[in-house]
Protein backbone atom coordinates (compact mmCIF):
# COMPACT_ATOMS: atom_id res chain seq x y z
CA UNK A 1 0.00 0.00 0.00
CA UNK A 2 2.77 2.43 1.11
CA UNK A 3 4.50 1.60 -1.82
CA UNK A 4 1.86 2.02 -4.43
CA UNK A 5 0.96 5.49 -3.10
CA UNK A 6 4.53 6.43 -3.40
CA UNK A 7 4.47 5.34 -7.25
CA UNK A 8 1.26 6.88 -7.38
CA UNK A 9 3.01 10.69 -6.17
CA UNK A 10 5.90 10.44 -7.90
CA UNK A 11 3.59 9.35 -11.09
CA UNK A 12 1.88 12.31 -10.91
CA UNK A 13 4.43 14.72 -10.16
CA UNK A 14 6.32 13.99 -13.42
CA UNK A 15 2.53 14.04 -14.89
CA UNK A 16 2.06 17.53 -13.46
CA UNK A 17 5.19 18.94 -14.27
CA UNK A 18 5.58 17.80 -18.01
CA UNK A 19 2.18 18.70 -19.16
CA UNK A 20 2.62 22.23 -16.99
CA UNK A 21 5.47 22.89 -19.29
CA UNK A 22 3.55 25.77 -21.66
CA UNK A 23 2.53 27.04 -18.33
CA UNK A 24 6.11 26.97 -17.11
CA UNK A 25 7.59 28.97 -20.10
CA UNK A 26 4.40 31.48 -20.89
CA UNK A 27 5.43 32.19 -16.81
CA UNK A 28 9.03 33.10 -17.47
CA UNK A 29 8.04 35.07 -20.79
CA UNK A 30 6.01 37.39 -18.53
CA UNK A 31 8.34 37.57 -15.43
CA UNK A 32 10.98 38.54 -17.41
CA UNK A 33 8.76 42.37 -18.31
CA UNK A 34 7.90 42.73 -14.47
CA UNK A 35 9.73 44.29 -12.13
CA UNK A 36 12.12 42.54 -9.53
CA UNK A 37 9.57 42.52 -6.35
CA UNK A 38 6.78 41.66 -8.29
CA UNK A 39 8.77 38.45 -9.56
CA UNK A 40 9.24 37.85 -5.77
CA UNK A 41 5.75 38.16 -5.02
CA UNK A 42 4.79 35.52 -7.92
CA UNK A 43 7.10 33.10 -7.05
CA UNK A 44 6.05 32.91 -3.13
CA UNK A 45 2.56 33.76 -3.12
CA UNK A 46 1.92 32.65 -6.18
CA UNK A 47 2.84 29.20 -5.20
CA UNK A 48 1.00 29.00 -1.90
CA UNK A 49 -1.88 30.06 -4.42
CA UNK A 50 -0.95 27.22 -7.14
CA UNK A 51 -0.17 24.27 -4.72
CA UNK A 52 -2.99 25.00 -1.47
CA UNK A 53 -5.58 26.75 -3.54
CA UNK A 54 -6.21 25.88 -7.45
CA UNK A 55 -4.68 22.68 -6.57
CA UNK A 56 -6.73 22.05 -3.40
CA UNK A 57 -9.73 23.72 -4.69
CA UNK A 58 -10.49 21.91 -7.94
CA UNK A 59 -10.37 18.13 -6.64
CA UNK A 60 -12.45 19.38 -4.16
CA UNK A 61 -15.32 21.09 -6.49
CA UNK A 62 -14.66 18.40 -8.87
CA UNK A 63 -16.07 15.43 -6.25
CA UNK A 64 -18.33 18.17 -5.05
CA UNK A 65 -19.87 18.54 -8.56
CA UNK A 66 -20.11 14.51 -9.27
CA UNK A 67 -21.53 13.95 -6.08
CA UNK A 68 -24.05 16.85 -5.39
CA UNK A 69 -25.81 14.85 -2.84
CA UNK A 70 -23.05 14.86 -0.45
CA UNK A 71 -23.32 18.83 0.07
CA UNK A 72 -20.04 21.19 -0.34
CA UNK A 73 -19.26 20.87 3.52
CA UNK A 74 -19.37 17.29 3.16
CA UNK A 75 -17.70 16.72 -0.13
CA UNK A 76 -14.73 18.91 1.14
CA UNK A 77 -14.45 16.28 4.14
CA UNK A 78 -14.38 13.70 1.95
CA UNK A 79 -11.14 14.62 0.27
CA UNK A 80 -9.45 14.21 3.72
CA UNK A 81 -11.00 11.61 5.49
CA UNK A 82 -11.64 7.87 4.67
CA UNK A 83 -15.11 8.09 5.65
CA UNK A 84 -16.38 4.24 4.12
CA UNK A 85 -20.24 6.06 3.47
CA UNK A 86 -18.32 9.14 1.76
CA UNK A 87 -15.73 6.88 -0.32
CA UNK A 88 -18.28 4.54 -1.80
CA UNK A 89 -20.44 7.81 -2.80
CA UNK A 90 -17.19 8.88 -4.80
CA UNK A 91 -16.75 5.30 -6.08
CA UNK A 92 -20.36 5.41 -7.24
CA UNK A 93 -20.53 8.59 -9.22
CA UNK A 94 -16.29 7.41 -10.40
CA UNK A 95 -17.43 6.57 -13.81
CA UNK A 96 -19.64 9.77 -14.71
CA UNK A 97 -16.02 11.45 -13.54
CA UNK A 98 -13.94 9.41 -15.55
CA UNK A 99 -15.81 9.45 -18.65
CA UNK A 100 -15.65 12.99 -18.47
CA UNK A 101 -12.30 13.37 -17.98
CA UNK A 102 -11.07 11.13 -20.30
CA UNK A 103 -13.04 13.02 -23.19
CA UNK A 104 -10.99 15.82 -22.16
CA UNK A 105 -7.88 14.70 -21.97
CA UNK A 106 -8.11 13.00 -25.48
CA UNK A 107 -9.57 15.74 -27.23
CA UNK A 108 -7.14 18.07 -25.67
CA UNK A 109 -4.27 15.16 -27.45
CA UNK A 110 -6.09 15.44 -30.73
CA UNK A 111 -6.45 18.93 -30.38
CA UNK A 112 -2.11 18.87 -30.18
CA UNK A 113 -2.04 16.09 -33.07
CA UNK A 114 -4.34 18.08 -35.56
CA UNK A 115 -3.95 21.18 -34.90
CA UNK A 116 -1.08 22.69 -33.20
CA UNK A 117 2.92 23.59 -33.94
CA UNK A 118 5.33 20.70 -32.58
CA UNK A 119 8.64 19.66 -32.79
CA UNK A 120 7.82 15.86 -35.09
CA UNK A 121 8.74 13.29 -32.25
CA UNK A 122 7.09 10.62 -34.69
CA UNK A 123 7.83 12.62 -38.14
CA UNK A 124 5.55 10.17 -40.13
CA UNK A 125 2.66 9.92 -37.69
CA UNK A 126 2.62 13.77 -36.24
CA UNK A 127 3.08 14.79 -40.24
CA UNK A 128 0.48 13.02 -41.84
CA UNK A 129 -2.14 14.24 -39.20
CA UNK A 130 -0.96 18.37 -39.30
CA UNK A 131 -1.59 18.20 -43.08
CA UNK A 132 -5.36 17.03 -42.39
CA UNK A 133 -5.71 19.53 -39.45
CA UNK A 134 -8.91 20.58 -40.58
CA UNK A 135 -10.38 16.87 -39.34
CA UNK A 136 -9.81 17.45 -36.33
CA UNK A 137 -13.56 19.06 -35.67
CA UNK A 138 -15.40 16.20 -37.19
CA UNK A 139 -12.90 13.52 -35.77
CA UNK A 140 -14.04 14.85 -32.27
CA UNK A 141 -17.39 15.10 -32.64
CA UNK A 142 -17.85 11.67 -34.03
CA UNK A 143 -15.62 10.02 -31.42
CA UNK A 144 -18.15 11.70 -28.69
CA UNK A 145 -21.06 10.56 -30.37
CA UNK A 146 -19.46 6.78 -30.18
CA UNK A 147 -18.92 7.24 -26.84
CA UNK A 148 -22.02 8.43 -25.62
CA UNK A 149 -23.92 6.40 -27.07
CA UNK A 150 -22.28 3.44 -25.92
CA UNK A 151 -22.18 5.29 -22.15
CA UNK A 152 -26.34 5.96 -22.96
CA UNK A 153 -27.03 2.15 -23.16
CA UNK A 154 -25.04 1.58 -19.54
CA UNK A 155 -25.67 5.05 -17.75
CA UNK A 156 -27.45 8.40 -18.65
CA UNK A 157 -25.43 10.46 -16.28
CA UNK A 158 -22.31 8.61 -18.21
CA UNK A 159 -23.35 9.87 -21.26
CA UNK A 160 -23.99 13.31 -19.63
CA UNK A 161 -20.45 12.87 -18.21
CA UNK A 162 -18.66 12.72 -21.59
CA UNK A 163 -20.39 15.87 -23.12
CA UNK A 164 -19.52 17.82 -19.92
CA UNK A 165 -15.87 16.94 -20.41
CA UNK A 166 -16.01 17.69 -24.23
CA UNK A 167 -17.79 21.03 -22.96
CA UNK A 168 -14.96 21.79 -20.22
CA UNK A 169 -12.33 21.11 -22.94
CA UNK A 170 -13.68 23.56 -25.43
CA UNK A 171 -14.33 26.50 -22.31
CA UNK A 172 -10.49 26.26 -21.09
CA UNK A 173 -9.36 25.46 -24.74
CA UNK A 174 -10.85 28.85 -25.55
CA UNK A 175 -9.10 30.19 -22.61
CA UNK A 176 -5.77 29.06 -23.55
CA UNK A 177 -5.63 30.18 -26.77
CA UNK A 178 -6.62 33.67 -25.75
CA UNK A 179 -3.78 33.72 -23.34
CA UNK A 180 -1.70 32.67 -25.80
CA UNK A 181 -2.28 35.83 -27.65
CA UNK A 182 -2.09 38.18 -24.37
CA UNK A 183 1.33 36.50 -23.79
CA UNK A 184 2.53 38.03 -26.56
CA UNK A 185 0.91 41.57 -26.46
CA UNK A 186 2.67 41.83 -22.58
CA UNK A 187 5.85 40.89 -23.34
CA UNK A 188 6.08 44.42 -24.63
CA UNK A 189 3.82 46.35 -22.97
CA UNK A 190 3.97 48.85 -20.44
CA UNK A 191 0.75 47.32 -18.40
CA UNK A 192 1.14 47.19 -14.71
CA UNK A 193 2.37 44.41 -12.79
CA UNK A 194 -0.80 43.72 -11.09
CA UNK A 195 -2.03 43.58 -14.24
CA UNK A 196 0.14 40.94 -15.11
CA UNK A 197 -0.31 38.60 -12.23
CA UNK A 198 -3.65 38.52 -11.96
CA UNK A 199 -3.02 36.97 -15.48
CA UNK A 200 -0.60 34.80 -14.74
CA UNK A 201 -3.09 33.01 -11.99
CA UNK A 202 -5.86 33.09 -14.21
CA UNK A 203 -3.99 30.75 -16.73
CA UNK A 204 -2.25 28.93 -13.77
CA UNK A 205 -5.51 28.30 -13.00
CA UNK A 206 -6.72 27.17 -16.89
CA UNK A 207 -3.61 24.96 -17.05
CA UNK A 208 -3.55 22.98 -13.60
CA UNK A 209 -6.81 21.42 -15.09
CA UNK A 210 -5.45 19.28 -17.29
CA UNK A 211 -2.95 17.89 -14.32
CA UNK A 212 -6.11 17.78 -11.93
CA UNK A 213 -8.58 15.59 -14.25
CA UNK A 214 -5.77 13.68 -15.53
CA UNK A 215 -4.71 12.69 -11.61
CA UNK A 216 -7.79 10.52 -11.61
CA UNK A 217 -6.37 8.15 -13.80
CA UNK A 218 -4.00 7.75 -11.27
CA UNK A 219 -6.05 7.26 -8.40
CA UNK A 220 -9.52 8.63 -6.92
CA UNK A 221 -7.66 9.03 -3.60
CA UNK A 222 -7.48 13.31 -3.22
CA UNK A 223 -5.16 13.06 -0.34
CA UNK A 224 -2.62 11.40 -2.86
CA UNK A 225 -3.57 13.82 -6.01
CA UNK A 226 -3.14 16.83 -3.23
CA UNK A 227 0.68 15.83 -2.53
CA UNK A 228 1.08 14.65 -6.16
CA UNK A 229 0.22 17.52 -8.33
CA UNK A 230 1.36 20.09 -5.45
CA UNK A 231 4.67 18.65 -5.80
CA UNK A 232 4.94 19.18 -9.48
CA UNK A 233 3.35 22.45 -9.55
CA UNK A 234 6.44 23.58 -7.14
CA UNK A 235 8.94 21.60 -9.50
CA UNK A 236 7.08 23.94 -12.32
CA UNK A 237 8.24 27.40 -10.16
CA UNK A 238 11.79 25.88 -9.97
CA UNK A 239 12.04 25.67 -13.67
CA UNK A 240 10.21 29.02 -14.14
CA UNK A 241 12.95 30.44 -12.35
CA UNK A 242 16.37 29.60 -13.42
CA UNK A 243 15.97 26.18 -15.30
CA UNK A 244 13.48 27.37 -18.21
CA UNK A 245 15.86 27.91 -21.29
CA UNK A 246 17.44 24.43 -20.58
CA UNK A 247 14.00 22.76 -20.67
CA UNK A 248 12.94 24.42 -23.90
CA UNK A 249 16.19 22.35 -25.55
CA UNK A 250 14.78 19.20 -24.67
CA UNK A 251 12.40 19.48 -27.61
CA UNK A 252 10.24 16.37 -27.51
CA UNK A 253 9.05 16.60 -23.76
CA UNK A 254 5.63 17.90 -24.85
CA UNK A 255 5.02 14.89 -27.30
CA UNK A 256 5.48 13.16 -24.20
CA UNK A 257 3.36 14.69 -22.21
CA UNK A 258 0.81 14.59 -24.77
CA UNK A 259 0.74 10.70 -25.82
CA UNK A 260 1.01 10.10 -22.05
CA UNK A 261 -2.16 12.15 -21.79
CA UNK A 262 -3.86 10.37 -24.47
CA UNK A 263 -2.75 7.06 -22.57
CA UNK A 264 -4.76 8.41 -19.29
CA UNK A 265 -7.89 9.80 -21.41
CA UNK A 266 -7.92 6.08 -22.88
CA UNK A 267 -7.53 4.69 -19.19
CA UNK A 268 -10.33 7.01 -18.11
CA UNK A 269 -12.80 6.16 -20.31
CA UNK A 270 -11.93 2.20 -19.83
CA UNK A 271 -12.37 2.09 -16.08
CA UNK A 272 -15.68 4.44 -16.55
CA UNK A 273 -17.10 1.34 -18.82
CA UNK A 274 -16.27 -1.36 -16.10
CA UNK A 275 -12.44 -2.18 -17.46
CA UNK A 276 -10.24 -2.99 -14.49
CA UNK A 277 -6.88 -1.18 -15.14
CA UNK A 278 -4.43 -2.03 -12.10
CA UNK A 279 -3.70 1.52 -10.77
CA UNK A 280 0.33 0.63 -11.53
CA UNK A 281 -0.22 1.08 -14.91
CA UNK A 282 -0.67 4.62 -15.24
CA UNK A 283 1.72 5.55 -13.56
CA UNK A 284 4.18 3.32 -15.43
CA UNK A 285 3.09 4.04 -18.69
CA UNK A 286 3.64 7.89 -17.58
CA UNK A 287 7.55 7.11 -16.70
CA UNK A 288 7.88 5.09 -19.75
CA UNK A 289 6.40 7.99 -22.36
CA UNK A 290 7.78 10.56 -21.11
CA UNK A 291 11.28 8.93 -20.49
CA UNK A 292 11.53 7.76 -23.83
CA UNK A 293 10.86 11.24 -25.12
CA UNK A 294 13.14 12.69 -23.33
CA UNK A 295 15.81 10.28 -24.07
CA UNK A 296 14.81 11.22 -27.41
CA UNK A 297 15.23 14.97 -26.75
CA UNK A 298 18.38 14.05 -25.08
CA UNK A 299 19.67 12.26 -28.32
CA UNK A 300 18.77 15.48 -30.80
CA UNK A 301 20.27 17.92 -28.23
CA UNK A 302 23.75 15.83 -28.11
CA UNK A 303 23.79 15.29 -31.77
CA UNK A 304 23.02 18.95 -32.39
CA UNK A 305 24.69 20.88 -29.93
Amino acid sequence: MFISAIITIVGLSLFETVSSIDNAIINAEVLGTMSKQARSWFLLWGLIIAVFVVRGLLPWLIVWAFNPSLGPIQAFMSTLSGNLAVRNSIEKSAPILLIAGGIFLVFLFLNWLFLEEKKFGLPRTEKFFMERGVWFYAVVSALLAVITWFAIRQNNMMAFGAVMGSTLFFITHGFKQSAEKEETKLKGSVKSDFSKLLFLEIIDATFSIDGVLGAFAFTLSVPLILLGNGLGAVVVRQLTVGNIERIKKYVYLKNGAMYSILVLGVIMILHSFGFKIPEYVSPLATFIIIGGFFWKSKMHLKKFS
